[in-house]
């Protein structure tokens, strides 16, 4: 992020220079221009940090209902039957099944960070599993590819920047993420299983497994959590088959629903969702007001802590946009682009989040929060598909393999950027065939 966080300041001040020494004294100066912008964008990154606030505790508070109330456990019994099936070289009681089956019941409810934890539990109890220490076994590489695509069924960050930034239908994005990361889920899992045999396994070390280097176990190294909240343990149990079966069916069900009926349905969704989470809360025995309120507290902390970050990013785009240097990008690259339904404006949405993810979250913030754009224009809907639907895979890739020691990588990196790319593409088509943009 430092090399990206340069390159963008970089370019823009190379350009206003080079403009600057070109001006012919009409209008207002370049560098006055870039001044304006890198003043106006620090502003206006703290004002939307601002607005953020109120939508974050919202959404955060009702996530918290939801855990407390065990939806999380719940997620967890129907996707082991699933799981089993995935990981065959993996024990069903194994701690690494449980840890891996929260972290994606994490990311299915959108809780991002708190998320992380779980993951980095399950690589280090199936680095317990890995007969080559170093090497990424072919369990870890899988379990990456859908983590890094993971699908989605509640982008809750994403909808609290769409409302903070005046959307009139912040949910709207639900059927366009949840269609992308579906796709990019069945992509990750597919390039797992086909590109490992371009990739095999070394030889088994000839040393004694007694010497062998110790595997790190599933107590070290975990990160601090994301609040005070303790993580939450899978009890092992799953659901009869035929209910698993019965919950995916009717999960897949919702992909062509939503992408034919989700205009109609986006007006329900947030009016149901309070209701809903805050139903299931108190059917479960949960104090919904104490757990919500609670929850609220980190939604505070979160829009506040994430206002440097804001302000770094918006501070290099606004800079760019002043510069003239981003316009330039989007007149050479448009022409190719636009007419497969990705404009050029938001091109540097969909390169940047793969590589870092407050970058591009500052991209988005940035495009959704111009006036010429708007949240609710196809490319503000594209934009905030694409954050909801695409992880940035070079820094989970790092935070995984690093806290076991891997070194070697395999087809992890190709097949988590294949589930990048088909995100990318099936977040195209389903904005352009729910509101209207053409794709050649």
């Amino acid at each position: 992020m430092n090399i990206i966080f340069f390159a963008l300041v970089a370019i823009a001040f190379a350009s206003a220079a080079w403009h600057q020494l070109r001006w012919d004294g009409a209008g207002e100066a370049p560098m006055a221009q870039l001044t304006s912008g890198v003043i106006n964008a620090a502003g206006g990154a703290v004002e939307l940090a601002i607005a953020l606030i109120g939508v974050m505790t919202l959404f955060l508070g009702l996530i918290k209902v939801a855990e407390a109330g065990g939806l999380l456990a719940i997620l967890a019994r129907l996707i082991r039957p699933l799981m089993v099936r995935l990981f065959p070289d993996v024990p069903p009681n194994h701690p690494a099944m449980g840890a891996m089956i929260l972290n994606l019941s994490a990311n299915m409810m959108g809780l991002g960070n708190a998320a992380t934890p779980f993951g980095i539990r399950a690589m280090q109890a199936l680095n317990q599993l890995n007969t080559r220490p170093g090497v990424a076994s072919d369990s870890m590489v899988l379990f990456l590819a859908i983590n890094t695509s993971s699908v989605t069924l509640l982008p809750t960050g994403v909808i609290a920047i769409r409302a903070a930034a005046g959307s009139s239908d912040p949910a709207a994005i639900l059927p366009t993420t949840l269609f992308a990361t579906l796709c990019a889920t069945v992509a990750g899992i597919s390039a797992a299983f086909l590109y490992r045999r371009f990739a095999p396994l070394p030889p088994l070390p000839a040393a004694p497994a007694a010497e062998q280097e110790t595997p790190s176990t599933p107590d070290q190294a975990l990160p601090e959590s994301t609040d005070d909240t303790p993580l939450a343990e899978d009890d092992g149990r799953a659901y009869p088959a035929w209910v698993s079966g019965l919950a995916l069916l009717g999960f897949v069900a919702l992909i062509p629903l939503s992408v034919l009926y989700g205009q109609a349905i986006a007006p329900w969704i947030i009016p149901s969702l309070v209701m809903g989470f805050l139903a299931f809360g108190l059917l479960r025995g949960v104090r919904i007001y104490e757990v919500f309120v609670e929850g609220a507290k980190d939604g505070f902390q979160v829009a506040v802590r994430i206002i440097p970050y804001l302000v770094a990013i918006l501070v290099a785009v606004g800079m760019l946009r002043a510069s003239g240097a981003l316009g330039a990008f989007v007149a050479l690259l448009g022409p190719i682009t636009g007419p497969l339904g990705l404009p050029a404006e938001a091109l540097p949405m969909a390169l940047l989040r793969p590589l870092s993810g407050s970058g591009a979250y500052g991209v988005m913030a940035s495009i959704i929060n111009d006036p010429a754009i708007g949240p609710d224009s196809y490319v503000g809907l594209l934009v905030t598909t694409l954050q909801g639907s695409t992880e940035t895979t070079f820094y989970v890739l790092a935070v995984y393999f690093g806290a076991v020691g891997i070194r070697r990588l395999r087809h992890a990196l190709p097949a988590a950027l294949t589930a990048d790319l088909v995100a990318v593409i099936a977040a195209v088509f389903a904005v352009s065939f729910l509101f209207g943009q053409a794709v050649m």
